[in-house]
């Protein structure tokens, strides 16, 4: 029996092309599309891009100020649990902050971080408002903090621009806040 070339490479080729293109297609259309619309749909979100890894699913978000990320996390992971089937949720929020925002969080971070440490959570929000109230410039930031099992949530806002911090609640992987 005599195998002729071109069949066998056809052959192969079309396999390859097949079984490659479907699970594209697969992930596309059945698993990161219908997550996309899902995200999207959430009030408050302007826009998004999903990026799904083997072990991770990760939300780059735009957020409109006074968004409610613990509930957006919460709404994502239990109404789109089938696509992110078992992998880690990490968000990746864009930052449309102002001076005073800025300034406000960074006198800030060193009670954040001394309750984030002492696992005191319920001290976040009373430093923030402490902070409101001893520098008057801050009148108008409005502190919100949120927490789940996984991360401490804190939102900041002047009316127009917004500042989003997450922080992780394990004291491993704390460290230095690069999303602050």
């Amino acid at each position: 029996m005599k195998l002729r070339l071109m069949p066998v490479l056809l052959t192969s080729l079309l396999s390859v092309a097949l079984l490659f293109g479907g699970w594209y297609a697969y992930r596309q259309f059945a698993v990161q599309e219908p997550l996309q619309k899902l995200v999207s749909s959430y009030e408050g979100v302007k826009d998004s891009h999903i990026t799904i890894k083997r072990n991770e699913v990760t939300l780059k978000l735009d957020l409109q100020p006074g968004t409610k990320l613990r509930e957006l996390v919460q709404y994502v992971s239990k109404e789109g649990g089938s696509a992110i089937n078992g992998r880690t949720l990490k968000l990746d929020v864009e930052q449309h902050s102002s001076a005073l925002l800025d300034e406000y969080w960074d006198k800030a971070m060193f009670s954040v971080a001394e309750a984030m440490e002492s696992r005191k959570y319920t001290l976040i929000p009373a430093k923030l408002d402490d902070l409101k109230a001893e520098y008057s410039q801050y009148s108008a930031v409005t502190a919100t903090t949120e927490i789940d099992d996984n991360n401490v949530y804190v939102s900041l806002s002047d009316g127009k621009e917004s500042k989003f911090i997450i922080l992780p609640r394990t004291a491993a992987a704390m460290g230095v806040w690069n999303n602050a």
